[in-house]
């Protein structure tokens, strides 16, 4: 067995050696990255990322408890970027262009405004106080907590008691940040986060006060956790204008004086409450929102005639009228319903749902296509993720995959060839292709240059001219046009139709004899509609909107459809006309507002990154080593418990700087145990992972769950063990794995698997494979899966001394999701066989009870296990062979949006109806049969903003055949 595990051993570290990353090092930087695609625009990350972190050392007096490592990626279509301080700092930066939809996004070089947003959150945590720097050395690093051992949400804020503050306490620090470090250009003045607030108040919305916001406004809410963004930018932008931006920095900085929680040093800065204080913030949006709509109204404002029976539909994407030009069809995304296609009769606004959208995004929801003669829509699906080219049947609802990871959006269509053009994302740089029927490949045409992207195409009708939003790497967007024969002959050339400075010109779309082009900007700082008239070279504004019209669609010489935002609610279609407009008003921005009484914060910014001289920085450039990375990530205590006894002892962790490479060490022991032999007191854990595989290895194994019961884990003996887990499809929400594991045992009295199966044996051997499935589809606002289907298949194989015990067993789910709200029904089932002798112990399955523990950190939901059946004992049923069906109806949840506080609140209460059936020994003259029918209710409640505890309570009661009836009573606490 010793050759056997060298062998292992040896493969895996093979293994580790032959996945070349890149790594450049100076003295606060260790950036890493995977691909020679990226390596173009790895120089000016590097000095992006150096020329921020010396200004923030110097501006927030600030002295990094380590370097920061970066990870640059392209995994999804979208510029994106994440960042934490625990255990070590640590950012990931997607290099994709921005998502301009509505403008959530400003069209700046997004590499240095991704520095100053990411590193402000870095620093945020990593900034500390004497008291944080003791507890970071005495366990050897900041801790991050963890499910396994919940004693490490204590260390975890001793040592980085700002980590555990709201979202938007972090976001609207770094977004305010990232807006003055950017001259201006960033969300803080963002026209979006203004209509959203002015919309709220002109439609009487409801504001989500500090504890709601996190308990409910970013899970029901269309715009979800953006809701974080929006919120906290703009409590700081208040914060900053009626106190000054010096305090802003004062509350979040973290030194000697400072308070651990965020809420007890904003008492300590401003000598006021903070739920207070947020209340006085919503009454001060509501007068400068109203002054902003006086403003709009000095001008006529345009009327807007919804359509019949409409309703605000969250998030919309580019419409489509029918060849009849009776119905609409548009992507649509809102709470409590699955994101899909829709079409609406613009009469009697009936809905009809044409298919379901996977990966729906958040704003823009999907780009379609509209093939009017073949009554087809082609839509993208996975719109963040490598998306997805699609077909759908419009009268049957048939879909069909044209092109998996197109990466390709924007759609446009040249009515004359029925060709797709679009822009597509990859390794940074934005691409014109084209794509023919029957669209199953596409052609690149042109790549522009890094910093510079085309969106928001539209072709013209005669099929000679594609327009787009043109964004350059200064920020600057105009409005252009391209000539179709000469893009495909090579020859591109840029021709302006009109230059709208730092707004965004979308939307824009061709009228039907290609004279004019309709489309939105924020020009006046509130979104209206535009025309261009190709013929007079001139662009006019008609309409004057109180909050935003967006999305026009021309339907007649003197009327469009547009969509109007409403405030919380999202985009309502309806009808303008096609008239121009004399005047609108300006607005006024809230952060402009702090630049003009507070004007020294023209001075914050870090200049260019060209001047970082990176040559003579550079410690290190080569390829990134697993080993020269490897350091401790926490040594701490721990509390364990075996059988009926406690442990105590030490962990030790140990990683690279990006997890790919790590080990778990821990040591622990009983000292008191009337009961328990000397040899049983010692308790030894070992686990080291390689991306996929593993290695681990137990000694008397203990867990600190134990401690609570019923269910346990620990045992006496000794287990050594390997696995390999490896993604066959990843393709979120879609999902399978494959893995496989081998087991040995020793010394052990009690199966693995069954802690009431006993066994006499010395040695065992457990080989296993193990593929699992899940493709669930979940409305906005859900607290379970929804609809969809899992399976898995399992394949087990136990050697006991010379007799090999094979079993087999799957599980299946299939989930709808019912017309009433975050309503679904799910039927679960489940099958065995096992090979052998029906009087061995390793040739039956064991069944019994819910499986929670009075203290948790499995799902809450443990009865949905195949190996569960509440209403009996643990391991009470047992069978050589099974069939075991559920029917399980999830109700929707209650939620709470002003229970709590800020360090602790609720935020949800939902209950399930369940009833099952189990057939054992199907395959024997004997058979037996098992029901039970229960219902569980959980209650879910955060604590300090990260620690998510759910309260569990169920029933249920079993009976066999013969009416022999047994009830159980459940009671657990999920931590973490």
């Amino acid at each position: 067995m010793k050759f056997k595990m060298t062998l292992i051993l040896l493969a895996v570290n093979v293994l580790i050696f032959s996945f070349p990353l890149n790594n450049i090092k100076t003295d606060d930087m260790n950036l890493i990255y995977y691909s020679n695609s990226h390596s173009y625009i790895i120089p000016h990350i590097s000095r992006c990322y150096l020329r921020t972190w010396d200004y923030y050392k110097d501006f927030w007096k600030y002295k990094p408890y380590e370097k920061t490592s970066i990870f640059i990626e392209d995994f999804s279509d979208w510029s994106n970027g994440g960042a934490t301080a625990v255990t070590n700092n640590f950012v990931y930066i997607s290099m994709s262009p921005y998502m301009y939809v509505f403008e959530v996004a400003p069209a700046a070089e997004r590499m240095s405004l991704l520095m100053h947003h990411e590193l402000t959150h870095v620093l945020a945590m990593d900034m500390y106080s004497p008291q944080d720097y003791f507890f970071r050395k005495l366990f050897r690093s900041k801790i991050q907590h963890t499910a396994d051992d919940p004693i490490t949400f204590l260390y975890g804020y001793l040592t980085n008691p700002r980590k555990y503050a709201p979202r938007w306490y972090h976001e609207g620090i770094a977004v305010s940040m990232e807006t003055w470090m950017g001259g201006g250009i960033g969300r803080a003045m963002g026209a979006y986060d203004e209509m959203v607030f002015r919309g709220m108040i002109k439609d009487d919305a409801h504001f989500y006060r500090m504890v709601g916001l996190e308990a409910e406004g970013t899970a029901i809410d269309f715009q979800v956790g953006a809701n974080s963004y929006m919120y906290g930018t703009r409590f700081f932008g208040y914060l900053a204008y009626m106190y000054g931006p010096d305090k802003l920095v004062e509350w979040v900085k973290r030194d000697k004086e400072s308070k651990g929680f965020y809420a007890s040093q904003f008492t300590k800065v401003y000598n006021k409450n903070l739920s207070e204080e947020w209340d006085r913030w919503i009454e001060f949006e509501r007068e400068f929102q109203l002054m902003n709509l006086q403003r709009i109204r000095q001008n006529p404002v345009t009327d807007f005639r919804p359509v019949n029976g409409s309703k605000p539909m969250g998030s919309v994407s580019r419409s489509y009228l029918s060849k009849d030009r009776k119905k609409l069809f548009v992507g649509v995304k809102y709470a409590g319903q699955l994101p899909g296609l829709m079409e609406i009769d613009l009469e009697s606004g009936k809905k009809r749902k044409i298919c379901n959208i996977k990966g729906a995004s958040t704003y823009f929801t999907t780009n379609p296509v509209y093939i009017e003669d073949e009554n087809r829509i082609i839509f993208t699906t996975d719109n963040f993720y490598r998306r997805d080219l699609n077909t759908v049947d419009i009268s049957t609802g048939k879909t069909e995959l044209l092109i998996r990871d197109s990466r390709t959006g924007e759609l446009a269509l040249n009515k004359v060839d029925k060709s797709i053009w679009g822009i597509r994302h990859e390794n940074g740089i934005s691409t014109i292709v084209k794509i023919d029927p029957p669209y199953k490949d596409w052609t690149a045409i042109y790549a522009f240059e890094y910093g510079s992207d085309l969106y928001d195409l539209d072709i013209s009708p005669d099929g000679t001219k594609l327009t787009g939003a043109l964004t350059q790497i200064d920020g600057n967007q105009k409005l252009v046009y391209y000539d179709m024969a000469a893009l495909q002959s090579g020859k591109v050339v840029e021709n302006l139709i009109y230059d709208f400075d730092y707004s965004s010109p979308a939307n824009f779309v061709f009228s039907d004899d290609g004279r004019y082009l309709f489309g939105t900007s924020y020009y006046s700082g509130v979104s209206n509609i535009y025309r261009y008239d190709f013929e007079e070279n001139d662009i006019s504004i008609i309409s004057n909107s109180e909050t935003g019209f967006f999305r026009p669609l021309p339907i007649s010489n003197d009327s469009l459809i547009v969509y109007n935002y409403v405030g919380g609610k999202g985009w309502q279609p309806g009808f303008i006309k096609n008239e121009n407009v004399e005047n609108v008003s300006a607005i006024a921005f809230l952060g402009q507002k702090v630049y003009e009484k507070y004007p020294y914060i023209k001075e914050w910014g870090d200049g260019s990154p060209a001047k970082i001289n990176l040559d003579s920085l550079k410690t290190y450039e080569g390829k990134y080593s697993y080993i020269r990375n490897f350091r401790n990530k926490g040594t701490y205590p721990i509390i364990e418990g075996y059988k009926d006894y406690m442990a105590y002892g030490y962990l030790m962790n140990y990683s690279d700087d990006i997890g790919f490479n790590s080990i778990k060490l821990s040591v622990s022991y009983s000292p008191i145990g009337d009961n328990l032999k000397d040899e049983e007191k010692l308790h030894l854990g070992c686990r080291y992972s390689y991306r996929m595989f593993n290695l681990r290895g137990t000694y008397n194994k203990a867990d600190f769950y134990d401690i609570f019961g019923p269910v346990k884990v620990s045992r006496k003996g000794y287990s050594y063990g390997a696995g390999f887990t490896q993604s066959l499809i990843y393709n979120k929400p879609e999902m399978m794995n494959l893995s496989l594991d081998f087991d040995g045992y020793g010394d052990l009295k009690k199966l693995p698997e069954y802690q009431k199966i006993g066994s006499d044996f010395t040695e065992m051997y457990v080989a296993a494979a193990k593929l699992d499935y899940k493709f669930f589809q979940n409305s906005l606002g859900h607290v379970d899966d929804e609809q969809g289907a899992a399976f898995s298949v399992n394949v087990q194989g136990t050697k006991v001394n010379s007799d090999i015990h094979p079993k087999i067993h799957g599980d299946f789910s299939l989930g709808y999701l019912l017309p009433v709200k975050h309503t679904s029904i799910f039927l679960r089932s489940a099958a065995g066989y096992a090979f052998g002798d029906r009087k061995d112990s390793f040739s039956n399955y064991y069944f019994g009870g819910f499986g929670n523990n009075y203290v948790e950190k499995k799902h809450e939901k443990q009865y949905r296990k195949y190996s569960s059946f509440p209403g009996f004992d643990i391991n009470e049923i047992k069978g050589k062979s099974f069939v075991r069906n559920m029917l399980e109806l999830n109700l929707p949840p209650l939620r709470f949006e002003e229970i709590g506080n800020a360090a602790f609140y609720m935020r949800w209460l939902r209950m399930s109806l369940f009833g099952s059936i189990i057939h054992t020994d199907i395959d024997n003259d004997d058979k037996a049969y098992y029901y039970n029918a229960g219902t569980q209710i959980d209650l879910r409640v955060v604590t300090l903003s990260f620690i998510k505890t759910t309260f569990s309570i169920g029933y249920s009661t079993g009976w066999d055949r013969d009416s022999n009836r047994e009830e159980e009573i459940m009671f657990s606490l999920k931590i973490l």
